[in-house]
């Protein structure tokens, strides 16, 4: 009995590691040249081969009252499962990034806040899927409302 819960824990623990996510970081995180203009760069865990992995990106903003969304191009780095994001959106408004990625048969999904040329890592919020449009619409209303929570 006490081997079968031990065997259990070791497998939950494996299967915890395993979870496919984005960790986001700072330009100067990727250690590559190419990306020090970035607003952010990310990258994969829990990919067993991160080049089979599907990226997307999108900004969603609030620029005069008007609701815009502007798909992304999503930077690879020579790294393996290293991305960067680089700034097309207007300055004017209140935007964020939202991230989407498969690998094989696991999703995940991230939505990063933008602040001036910055990302907002304390108000990031990750998931095992991609983000709802009403998660990310609330996560563009506090962003608006200067919320960083």
């Amino acid at each position: 009995m006490l081997r079968l819960a031990i065997a259990v824990c070791v497998l939950a623990t494996f299967a915890l590691a395993q979870d496919f996510k984005f960790i986001i970081g700072s330009p100067v995180a990727s250690q590559d040249f190419q990306f020090k203009s970035a607003a952010f760069v990310f990258r994969t865990e829990g990919c067993a081969d991160p080049a089979k992995s599907q990226i997307g990106a999108t900004a969603e903003g609030i620029v005069k009252g008007t609701r815009r969304s502007i798909a992304l191009k999503v930077m690879a780095s020579a790294k393996p499962g290293v991305y960067a994001v680089v700034q097309t959106w207007p300055a004017e408004g209140d935007w964020l990034v939202s991230l989407r990625g498969t690998c094989a048969d696991a999703n995940a999904g991230a939505i990063v806040p933008i602040r001036g040329t910055g990302f907002v890592r304390e108000s990031s919020k990750f998931f095992s899927r991609p983000a709802t449009d009403s998660e990310i619409d609330a996560a563009l209303k506090a962003l608006a409302q200067g919320d960083h929570k």
